[in-house]
């Protein structure tokens, strides 16, 4: 018998009532794939297949589904198998399934949960949303320091199988402080007589239970930790978060990051999850605004229509001189971004970055601008112009355009990222599209000046 996943497998097992070669098919799958075969089945033969499952492996299984597919076998399971499947769900993953569920069905589940696990739910449930307590899991082994290591060892034996992880170990005082975090392989190797207080150094990190999931990410990766101890206000520890939950908070946050930068609002779930209609509500609003926005680019170009009227070739140049400007904003609001994100720089470093900005923009428009007039002279040659003062001072136009709207463009997508953080939004939100935006005004405005003062006279 093959072990390959094989959703047609599965089907002919089901369709013969070979329940028995199911299951043994079934034991010898990753409870990832199995996940995977169940989001193209329909709901009444993925129940059968949820009856065959050991109660751990059928939990991990469900911990691996899309929430549509979850809410949808919900509904499907009976009394006994619904609390079987969320009592053996790891607490975080249950909690971060719940919380996005309609109140009727939270109060089923609640209901149907064992008392213990109802009482862990509703607390890790009134933690802030988005915070370190909706990610944490109450599994794990702590200590108290006046144990011997052989205790301690004994402990960990009895009840290390229910942790979430044994590569760190927690040490507590008596009203359940965190005092120390000691690896797994401080106590293996040291003697058994020995007490925890004879290995601890009581340095560690720890998470507050209301700090931000982002808070968690950057932490672990200044620590290169695989878990991290967390704490309420008064320092009692209350869970841990483990790394494999960290990576997809930085997943998440990066994606959402990716497609607020896009010009849309973050999607609520995957792309291929979320709906046509949902999908247009997240975008129509941004569309919406930057059109909006293009139309003072209309009320800019109209502003100057006698300049137009008296020299229309001037109109050729305005989507190079504005597309300049967009593209540096994008790449500098990118740069700036992607630093806050990670601490590289801080909102007090502004006049810094200002200044960069401001050199490197020069530096950029020189290059640019100079590039820019030569181009313009030398096309403009081409369709038959003779070399003339005219010429010379149309390519001189676009090249100093050029040098002001990459300038520009560069100081506004660096600065509107940390006028976005001080105003508490989401630095992402200054999107290329928004930047783009914004540039394209201002730089009908500071082409059409350059030109008027540069060829009054001569061409105007």
């Amino acid at each position: 018998m093959t072990t390959q996943p094989s959703l047609a497998d599965i089907e002919q097992f089901i369709a013969g009532k070979d329940w028995w070669k199911l299951k043994e098919y079934l034991k010898h799958l990753p409870a990832v794939e199995i996940a995977e075969l169940l989001e193209d089945m329909d709901p009444q033969p993925a129940v059968v297949v949820f009856r065959l499952l050991v109660k751990p492996k059928a939990a991990d299984v469900f911990s691996y589904l899309s929430y549509n597919k979850g809410i949808e076998l919900l509904k499907t399971f009976s009394t006994k198998q619904l609390s079987d499947v969320m009592d053996n769900l790891e607490p975080d993953d249950r909690v971060a399934f719940m919380e996005e569920l309609p109140g009727h069905l939270t109060l089923t589940i609640l209901n149907v949960l064992k008392p213990e696990n109802r009482e862990q739910v509703q607390k890790l449930l009134g933690y802030p949303e988005e915070s370190v307590g909706r990610l944490m899991t109450t599994k794990f082994v702590r200590l108290k320091s006046d144990w011997t290591i052989e205790r301690s060892m004994t402990h960990i034996r009895v009840y290390g199988k229910q942790a979430e992880t044994l590569n760190v170990i927690y040490v507590v005082d008596e009203k359940g402080k965190l005092i120390d975090d000691l690896r797994i392989q401080q106590l293996i190797l040291a003697e058994p007589h020995l007490k925890v207080a004879d290995v601890m150094d009581h340095t560690f990190q720890a998470l507050s239970a209301f700090d931000d999931q982002e808070a968690a990410v950057k932490m672990f990766s200044k620590y290169d930790r695989v878990a991290l101890p967390v704490v309420d206000s008064d320092g009692v520890l209350i869970g841990i978060v483990t790394v494999d939950d960290v990576m997809d908070v930085a997943e998440e946050e990066a994606t959402e990051d990716m497609q607020l930068m896009g010009g849309m609002n973050a999607l609520d779930d995957d792309y291929s999850q979320t709906g046509v209609l949902e999908m247009v509500r997240k975008r129509v609003g941004w569309l919406i605004m930057l059109f909006l926005g293009q139309m003072l680019t209309v009320t800019a170009l109209a502003s100057f229509e006698g300049a137009l009227a008296t020299a229309a070739i001037l109109a050729f140049f305005v989507p190079m001189i504005i597309s300049s400007g967009g593209n540096s904003g994008s790449q500098a609001a990118t740069l700036i971004i992607r630093a806050l994100s990670t601490d590289d720089i801080q909102l007090i470093d502004w006049k810094k970055v200002l200044g960069r900005e401001l050199v490197s923009g020069l530096w950029l428009g020189g290059i640019i601008g100079i590039l820019g007039s030569g181009v313009i002279a030398c096309w403009m040659m081409l369709r038959g112009e003779p070399f003339s003062l005219s010429l010379v001072l149309q390519a001189l136009t676009v090249g100093t355009s050029l040098i002001g709207v990459v300038i520009f463009g560069n100081l506004s997508g660096a600065m509107l990222p940390f006028l976005m953080s001080k105003l508490g939004l989401d630095p992402a939100v200054t999107s290329a599209p928004f930047v783009a935006t914004l540039v394209d005004v201002t730089g009908i405005l500071i082409y059409f000046s350059v030109a008027s003062i540069l060829l009054r006279g001569v061409v105007l």
